[in-house]
C-alpha cells in the first residue's frame, strides 16, 4: 500500500479554463498518489457552461472551493482571486493540464521541510522547459538559482515561472499581486522583473520533468496562444528572438 501523505500547512491553488477533462485527471492523480492538502482551489477563468458543470460534479467528488468569474479575465486575475482565499501558509500553485509523478509526494516532503526550515525561501519550482543556467549548494536534488546581473546570457533572469511551484501564501506581500488586463506572457514577465527586483529566493529541482508531466490532449488543447515570433526554430528569427530578450530583460530590471 503506497504511503498516505497530509500536507496541513499547504493549499493546491489549481487555475483552470476550459479544460476540465485535465483538471479531472490532475485531481485524479494526487488522489491516486495519495497526496492530501489542507484544502484545494481551483479559481476557473470564465468557462464555457459545459466545463462548469463538469467542475460542480468534480467539486462533490473532490470538495475543493470553487471560485469564478462571469467573463474570462486573464491568467493575471485568475491567480489573484484564487490565491486571495487561500488561508494556509504554504500554497502549492499548479496549472490544470500537469500531472505529478510518482515520486512528487516524496519530494514535496522534503520540500515543505525546506521552505519550513528557510525563512529566506519564497518559492521551490518544480517544472521548466530548460535547466537554470547558474545553480548552485545541491540538497537532495533541490538548487538555488543564483542570479546575477553581470553573468552572461538572458536565461539568468528565469527565476520565477508560472510553471508548478510551492510558495509561501504572503507571496503578494513582496511581490505585489500579478499584472491583470494582459496576456499570459506579459502576466508572467511582470512578476519574474518583480521577483528579481525584490530580491526572491527560490530552489529548482534540477530532474525539472521528474516531478510533473505537462499533458495537452487533442480533446484540450493548451489555451496559451503564441506567435510566430516566440515559436519559430528559423535561425534568423531564432538569433533576433535571442538578441531581443537579451536586450529587453536587462533594460527593464535597470529601470
Amino acid at each position: 500500500m503506497k504511503n498516505k501523505y497530509f500536507f496541513k500547512q499547504v493549499t493546491l491553488l489549481v487555475t483552470h479554463y476550459n479544460r476540465s477533462q485535465s483538471l479531472e485527471q490532475l485531481l485524479k492523480s494526487f488522489r491516486d498518489l495519495n497526496c492530501n492538502f489542507e484544502e484545494i482551489v481551483v479559481s476557473d477563468d470564465g468557462s464555457k457552461e459545459e466545463h462548469l458543470d463538469v467542475l460542480k460534479s468534480l467539486q462533490q467528488n473532490y470538495n475543493f472551493r470553487l471560485v469564478t468569474t462571469t467573463r474570462n479575465k486573464g491568467l493575471g486575475n485568475n491567480i489573484n482571486k484564487g490565491q486571495d482565499i487561500v488561508t494556509t501558509p504554504l500554497t502549492l500553485y499548479v496549472q490544470e493540464d500537469f500531472t505529478p509523478t510518482a515520486i512528487f509526494p516524496e519530494r514535496f516532503e522534503k520540500c515543505v521541510k525546506l521552505i519550513t526550515k528557510k525563512k529566506e525561501l519564497d518559492v521551490i519550482r518544480f517544472y521548466a522547459y530548460f535547466e537554470y543556467p547558474y545553480l548552485k549548494n545541491p540538497e537532495d536534488g533541490f538548487y538555488e538559482m543564483d542570479f546575477k546581473l553581470w553573468k552572461p546570457g538572458y536565461k539568468k533572469f528565469y527565476v520565477y515561472s508560472d510553471h508548478p511551484h510551492l510558495r509561501r501564501t504572503n507571496f503578494f506581500e513582496k511581490f505585489g499581486r500579478y499584472i491583470e488586463g494582459q496576456k499570459g506572457d506579459v502576466t508572467e514577465y511582470g512578476m519574474m522583473m518583480s521577483f528579481l527586483k525584490n530580491k526572491g529566493k527560490a530552489l529548482f529541482y534540477k530532474d525539472f520533468t521528474g516531478l510533473f508531466i505537462q499533458k495537452n490532449s487533442e480533446a484540450e488543447p493548451s489555451t496559451m496562444k503564441r506567435n510566430i515570433w516566440r515559436e519559430s526554430d528559423n535561425f534568423v528569427i531564432s538569433q533576433m528572438r535571442h538578441l531581443y530578450r537579451h536586450l529587453k530583460f536587462n533594460i527593464d530590471f535597470l529601470k
